[in-house]
């Protein structure tokens, strides 16, 4: 199952990408929000968030739980599917690393069991979720290198010029 994944960094709009499928820092409503989640609705359409209100009515009554990953139809956009993942909140007194590795891990499951290859990432938890960039990009590339998936190509994509740079770092690691 494991295949080379190459790790692809582009700045620019997630929305914007053409790939098999695109990973969206959802909130456990899965209902839309701001940020990367709020564009990749806009973007994507009526469709995406039918599709969530029906995750929502059968297997996810109460939203997606943080660091979990289930995917639904990409709508309007370039992408066969998204993928939402739940990224946890940064918070100082409480090491909350392992849930945001399991949201690059449970992602990169769910793309195996759709039979994606390219895969769109942002940076999550890295907005408004507080995540410090170095930390966030640093347990993404780690997660990414280190889980066995059949993805050929994770690209992440990144909205400023300060996340590319940072995420660049982790990559040449």
């Amino acid at each position: 199952m494991t295949v080379t994944t190459a790790i692809v960094l582009v700045k620019g709009d997630i929305t914007r990408q053409s790939a098999d499928a695109i990973v969206n820092a959802a909130n456990t409503s899965l209902l839309g929000g701001g940020g990367v989640d709020g564009a990749i609705h806009r973007r994507g359409g009526p469709e995406i968030l039918a599709a969530c209100r029906a995750l929502r009515a059968s297997h996810y009554g109460k939203g997606l739980a943080v660091g979990e990953a289930v995917a639904t139809t990409a709508g309007n956009l370039d992408a066969r599917w998204v993928i939402h993942t739940v990224g946890p909140r940064f918070l100082s007194e409480e090491d909350r690393s392992a849930l945001l590795a399991s949201c690059y891990r449970e992602s990169l499951r769910v793309a195996d069991e759709l039979g994606a290859r390219t895969v769109a990432f942002p940076a999550v938890s890295a907005g408004i979720y507080g995540w410090p960039m170095e930390d966030a990009a640093r347990i993404a590339v780690e997660t990414v290198r280190a889980t066995e998936t059949a993805v050929e190509e994770v690209r992440f994509v990144l909205f400023e010029d300060q996340a590319y740079e940072v995420f660049a770092r982790q990559v040449d690691c």
